[in-house]
């Protein structure tokens, strides 16, 4: 633990820039100097992340350079947060407002599977803030307490209630990308979820998951869950925060407990935000940047921002 902990008190995204590969300052180059995947593949398992400036990517530019990056990309299957599909398995990153920071979090943790890296395009840079920071899951990990950890080491119990068009939060419609209740039945039945469809048309989803998981390329184990964003203590809206408390847990759009349904006490989810917010790194973005991240070993988020802002994301198993 002492080992992992220096390794991981410095680390910050490793920035790439057209000077210092010696090449063109054009998505053209770019996707030349790409086509090596194997050592791409190869700086993202050391550095975690990868962030491209200056190489001039605009959405017309983009589709060759993530097919090299993310060579299966795909659709936002059981996504829980808001977002438009803008493209082929592209999509607007979270729909949330502006004024609030999305806390840190690996995409689809909660999931039966995952994607291992994402991929972010500014499409557009805001006039203030906006920057999607990120951490160092090791590093996030040994921040917590020991209790806190203790107490999410069996795993986390996730519940949903995703609602049949109309209603709070996504429908089930929207989260599984298709109006076809036999294609979502499908995809649950090889989840072990436990589910069941509502008398409303809703469908209910519980399933139980790992707090933790160890990186199967450097062996390192990660904090790897999303219990604070799904618990009603760390809502920074204060709509949402006004419906907890007018709901009872069970009915909320989406709820978790630890892995024995025992509540999660709301000093541990407010100590995990904190402290992954804390401990993490800011991107600040230009128009045309693009960043990899490795979903597994870095968690990300966003911090609040003015002015218009559009980051694309994309993500590949």
């Amino acid at each position: 633990m002492t080992t992992a902990t220096a390794a991981t008190t410095t680390w910050t995204p490793y920035e790439i820039h057209p000077a210092g590969l010696g090449i063109d300052a054009t998505a053209r180059a770019l996707t030349a100097h790409l086509a090596d995947t194997a050592a791409v593949d190869r700086l993202l398992t050391e550095h975690q992340a990868l962030v491209f400036r200056g190489f001039g990517l605009t959405p017309d530019t983009l589709g060759p350079v993530l097919d090299l990056l993310l060579r299966n990309r795909l659709a936002y299957v059981h996504g829980n947060s808001p977002r438009t599909k803008v493209g082929d398995n592209l999509y607007t990153s979270t729909e949330y407002p502006a004024e609030f920071t999305i806390s840190m979090h690996n995409e689809l943790s909660y999931a039966e599977s995952w994607p291992t890296r994402l991929a972010f395009f500014c499409q557009q840079a805001p006039e203030t803030g906006g920057a999607t920071p990120v951490v160092d899951g090791v590093r996030w990990l040994e921040s917590l307490d020991p209790e806190v950890r203790e107490a999410f080491a069996p795993g986390v119990r996730y519940t949903q209630n995703l609602h049949d068009g109309l209603g709070l939060g996504k429908s089930w419609q929207d989260t599984f990308e298709t109006g076809d209740r036999a294609e979502v039945e499908a995809y649950l039945n090889g989840t072990g979820a436990d589910w069941h469809w509502r008398a409303d048309g809703g469908l209910h989803i519980s399933q139980l998951r790992p707090a933790t998981v160890v990186h199967p390329q450097t062996g390192r184990e990660v904090w790897f869950n999303q219990a604070d964003q799904w618990h009603p203590a760390s809502l920074g809206d204060e709509t949402a925060a006004a419906l907890a408390g007018l709901l009872p847990p069970e009915e909320l759009p989406q709820y978790v407990t630890l892995a024995d349904g025992s509540p999660i006490p709301d000093a541990y989810v407010l100590q995990v935000r904190d402290r992954g917010l804390e401990n993490a790194v800011d991107v600040d973005w230009a128009t045309g940047d693009l960043m990899v991240i490795d979903n597994m070993a870095v968690g990300h988020g966003r911090r609040p921002f003015t002015g218009p802002r559009r980051v694309l994301v994309a993500m590949t198993d």
